[in-house]
């Protein structure tokens, strides 16, 4: 008998543990809690900007050095023949989906700045942009090709540095509108 209670005590006790866990910690979601650490690893402690400040370089690199590696493996004219460009493709669609809620997020948080708000837009274009011109030209030079795939990073760096400095940017006063007043009830 003493030996039944003591498992059954064991059970609740698991039980009701995780049930309180679950309680506390729901309040407690983010909108970036499904967001891969490789691509925010700061993003418990930062906002939805700061995530998505931080994945565009993140994301940019990991496609550029696949990329780097069907190069070195197939060369320059040969990293797109049949099959070859399967791996950055791959890895462009996969940070596609994966930017796309710290993305959201940054939206949400600039919703009332609409200056923000288009210089989020136009870095997101940067970096879809960048990452389509990671293909090699026909005709491109191996060094031209280097220089070519490490120029996105000054345009990230400059766009992000504006956005910074828009969020630090105490925001314009609001116009205060009066309230309306309504007829008392007799």
């Amino acid at each position: 008998m003493r030996r039944m209670l003591t498992f059954s005590f064991a059970t609740v006790f698991a039980v009701l543990s995780t049930i309180g866990y679950g309680t506390l910690t729901a309040g407690g979601a983010h909108a970036l809690d499904k967001v891969d650490p490789y691509i925010c690893p700061t993003m418990h402690q930062g906002t939805g900007t700061d995530c998505f400040l931080e994945a565009i370089p993140q994301t940019y690199t990991m496609c550029r050095q696949i990329k780097s590696i069907e190069v070195i493996e197939f060369g320059l004219t040969g990293a797109q023949e049949g099959v070859h460009g399967a791996k950055t493709d791959g890895c462009i669609d996969k940070h596609k989906l994966s930017i796309a809620r710290p993305y959201q997020a940054a939206l949400g948080e600039a919703a009332r700045n609409q200056t923000k708000v288009q210089s989020l837009h136009k870095l997101y274009d940067t970096w879809l942009e960048s990452l389509t011109k990671l293909r090699p030209a026909a005709t491109e030079t191996d060094e031209g090709y280097k220089l070519r795939v490490v120029r996105p990073y000054g345009d990230f760096n400059e766009q992000i540095k504006t956005i910074r400095e828009l969020a630090d940017a105490t925001p314009p006063p609001t116009v205060k509108r009066s309230a309306k007043k309504t007829p008392a009830k007799p």
